[in-house]
């Protein structure tokens, strides 16, 4: 499991994942509010199983530097 979101996908789904989780606590959009847990633990992992299945990467590339002898 690699990771497959960028920083700015991250932090958008912790946000909106918290955002969702309050208002479920709050009782103001409760039971749905808890559907926050999703994008929060992906997110924290950096790896969304949606995004795996459409082949969809928002992490930069990472380039391998070849040494040369």
């Amino acid at each position: 499991m690699s990771t497959n979101e960028g920083l700015a996908d991250r932090v958008i789904r912790v946000i909106i994942g918290l955002v969702l989780i309050a208002l479920a606590v709050t009782g103001r959009w409760a039971p749905w509010g808890w559907i926050g847990v999703l994008p929060l633990i992906t997110g924290l992992v950096g790896f969304c199983g949606l995004y795996q299945i459409l082949g969809i990467k928002t992490c930069p590339m990472k380039t391998e530097k070849h040494q040369q002898s």
